[in-house]
């Protein structure tokens, strides 16, 4: 009796997810706690393990499919009730009283294709038998950083038709890892994709789940969420100052460039701080108003934008906020992160103004009830008293939900932000 493998819960608000990419085929043995499928939820990849040693029965939910938590989405049978072969008969039983006439060896059959990894065009064609192959030279054969390739790494290369000369190892001394060769297998699948033509020569590509993922989010967003706008100009020059003034010292001692997102940030959560009632999701029971201001960072991805969750922002100095920042990006840009470090966000700051906008108009992250952007820093002529002087301004955007807050709310949130950001100076501290 094959053992059904269900969809797991992934996160505690997580009710389903997509079955992003099938890791195994039915026919082939899988280890327990081995890598299964790929599943995405709240635009995270998550592997999901086999709960047991066996062979892969069936596949259930196709790839792209959306399920349930509890579902079940392949079988397994377990090794202990695989058949087991019956013992040869004794070889003298075996020979016959006359050698039958020979017959030429049927050619083996192609390999079969990985499902979910590459089409059967993509594998090298099966080779008839014929003798041992010459050794290579030395010089020709692939090496791996002191010494041979392990088991792991052979094993997948062989399973994915790979020359591990065309990997590149990321491993100590450029060795080559089973990531790196997952990540080889996977950049030739996605290029392996074919891209139906339509008339006048353009094309039609699917979708990934990242994509999807966000696609049904912003409609979610704009079709149930009254979006209104608010914007607001800020002069940095002090901030600018302040920055020039720390940068390489920050860079010495943390190992990465200070941005001003930092200081952004920090203006955010005081302007929450100010104003709690924006700190609050709209929900059919009411209004939802939260404790600790766990900010959303939009953080853009080749994939797409994923939106990690910076806990308890409302702790933190600039320099912590700068660390927590760096690190929450830099795993969404490797794909380590794990869904529960997607969820619970109370509010989301972006900051567009690292890709030259001026003025944006965000969409929110539902159910959050705002988003704030930081837009482009740009030195031009303000009026400073009696007169005209060139500084540092910035425009500062904002969606909110009208349900949650009015105009007033807003703006006085928005001077809040713009007070802190302009308050910023030579000789703040960061730390």
């Amino acid at each position: 009796m094959p053992t059904p493998v269900v969809m797991p819960q992934l996160g505690e608000a997580v009710a389903e997810g997509t079955i992003e990419r099938w890791l195994k085929s039915p026919g082939e043995r899988v280890q327990r706690f081995e890598a299964l499928v790929e599943v995405m939820t709240e635009k995270v990849n998550t592997e999901i393990p086999s709960p047991l040693d066996g062979v892969v029965e069936e596949i259930v939910a196709a790839e792209g499919e959306t399920v349930k938590v509890g579902a079940t989405i392949a079988l397994i049978r377990e090794e202990a009730s695989l058949p087991v072969a019956e013992p040869s008969a004794p070889a003298a039983m075996e020979q016959p009283a006359v050698a039958p006439p020979v017959e030429a060896a049927p050619a083996p059959p192609a390999e079969p294709a990985v499902a979910g990894l590459f089409p059967s065009s993509d594998l090298p064609a099966a080779k008839p038998p014929s003798g041992p192959e010459p050794s290579a030279p030395a010089a020709a054969r692939p090496a791996a950083a002191g010494g041979a390739f392990s088991p792991a790494v052979r094993r997948l290369a062989a399973e994915y038709g790979l020359d591990l000369r065309d990997v590149h190892g990321t491993g100590a001394g450029g060795r080559i890892t089973r990531e790196d060769v997952l990540a080889h297998a996977h950049r030739r699948r996605v290029a392996a994709r074919p891209q139906p033509e339509a008339v006048g020569g353009s094309r039609l590509v699917v979708p990934s789940a990242l994509r999807r993922a966000i696609a049904q989010r912003m409609v979610e967003s704009t079709h149930t969420i009254p979006h209104a706008w608010m914007m607001v100009e800020a002069d940095v020059t002090g901030l600018v100052r302040l920055r020039q003034a720390v940068r390489s010292e920050f860079q010495r001692r943390e190992g990465f460039d200070l941005t001003y997102f930092p200081f952004f940030v920090k203006a955010v959560v005081e302007g929450l701080r100010a104003q709690p009632t924006l700190n609050a999701s709209w929900m059919e029971e009411g209004i939802v108003y939260h404790q600790h201001i766990h900010l959303g960072v939009a953080v853009s991805t080749e994939e797409g934008l994923v939106v990690p969750v910076l806990r308890s922002a409302d702790g933190m100095s600039v320099a912590g906020l700068a660390r927590a920042i760096r690190e929450l990006a830099d795993r969404a840009r490797t794909g380590d992160l794990g869904p529960e470090e997607m969820q619970g966000g109370t509010f989301t700051a972006n900051n567009t103004g690292a890709l030259g906008s001026v003025v944006s108009v965000p969409i929110i992250n539902p159910p959050q009830s705002g988003i704030i952007t930081l837009e482009t820093i740009q030195a031009r002529p303000a009026v400073l008293g009696e007169g005209i002087a060139i500084r540092q301004m910035v425009n500062l955007s904002f969606s909110f939900d009208h349900r949650v807050a009015d105009g007033l709310t807003a703006g006085r949130f928005m001077q809040q932000v713009r007070s802190v950001m302009e308050a910023f100076s030579p000789g703040d501290p960061v730390y």
